[in-house]
């Protein structure tokens, strides 16, 4: 009999949060609400589903807030800021996703795994952060912060400037044993913002770092460590583009791993936006014959799944 098809799901920060709205809990719960139809979409389509999702404008406000009240209160470690952040997403999804279900009569519980990702503490990436975190500045406002508060800033993919910090590859996930007893009965939230970033001293014991882990990197290390078989990203594009925004823009469909190497070495993708879900997307597809990834948008993922539109990387 063939099993049921397995799918993480990464979530990009549009799946969480409208530009348009404040950036509230209540504001992006009613964003979560409507980003749980289509995964609900998905669940009830006969696959079976984990979700992973994005913090990188939550865990700079958390962080932010926490700093603007350092005469009152101490601040928050950066990995306390991203367990915080897994917390109350994943809660906001939980509600969400519980309510996108029981309209469709598909009772499943849905439960947030609080997920600490082990990282080498010599990973190159804390010698060159990357990850932006945080909402975007113009450029004066962001080198004013780097000088006031030694932050690193970077342009963001022609969208502003933002703050960057260290983001590690993610190497296990320490509860991945409760992921997979979890597996057959529930829809779990795991890995959240990329997992809270520790590495393992030699006595066993774990430390947080002051990092983030891309999501997309850590949605992988879970679709592997969960056997799935598709890995899909949903970002607020329908397809992954070589020659973004120039006139000779092409967008991508089905590629293969090869294809889509060679497109990572020609540098077409923006790091810490698209390069980091098709490096994502390569390693999946090439850790077992049969597996693919999916790169499309939140509101075509059903589409994505029939084979109808996305970028789908296949060996």
């Amino acid at each position: 009999m063939n099993r049921i098809p397995r799918v993480v799901i990464a979530l990009g920060g549009n799946a969480l949060e409208d530009k348009s709205m404040p950036s509230t809990a209540e504001a992006q719960l009613e964003v979560v609400k409507k980003t749980s139809e289509y995964i609900a979409e998905i669940s009830c389509s006969n696959y079976e589903i984990a979700v992973v999702h994005g913090n990188g404008p939550q865990v700079g406000r958390i962080l932010l807030a926490s700093e603007a009240a350092k005469d009152i209160t101490p601040p928050m470690p950066f990995d306390v800021c991203g367990a915080m952040s897994q917390g109350y997403i994943g809660y906001h999804i939980q509600q969400g996703l519980k309510l996108a279900l029981a309209k469709r009569n598909r009772i499943l519980p849905v439960v947030t795994v609080v997920t600490q990702m082990v990282v080498n503490k010599d990973d190159k990436a804390f010698q060159n952060p990357t990850k932006p975190i945080g909402p975007f500045y113009s450029e004066e406002e962001a080198k004013r912060l780097a000088a006031e508060k030694g932050y690193t800033v970077k342009e963001d993919a022609g969208r502003g400037w933002r703050r960057v910090v260290a983001s590690p590859i993610p190497e296990r996930i320490v509860e991945i044993g409760t992921i997979k007893t979890l597996w057959d009965t529930t829809i779990t939230v795991a890995c959240g913002g990329g997992g809270i970033p520790v590495i393992e001293n030699e006595d066993g014991s774990l430390k947080g770092v002051a990092a983030v882990i891309d999501k997309d990197f850590a949605a992988e290390r879970l679709a592997e460590d969960m056997d799935a078989d598709i890995l899909m990203i949903l970002t607020e594009v329908e397809k992954a583009s070589i020659n973004f925004k120039k006139p000779n823009q092409e967008d991508l469909s089905v590629i293969t791993i090869e294809e889509a190497e060679k497109y990572i070495e020609e540098g077409h993708f923006a790091p810490g936006s698209m390069l980091p879900k098709v490096m994502a997307s390569v390693k999946f597809a090439k850790s077992k014959p049969g597996r693919k990834s999916i790169i499309t948008s939140l509101y075509k993922s059903m589409d994505a799944l029939n084979g109808l539109t996305g970028t789908i990387i296949q060996g």
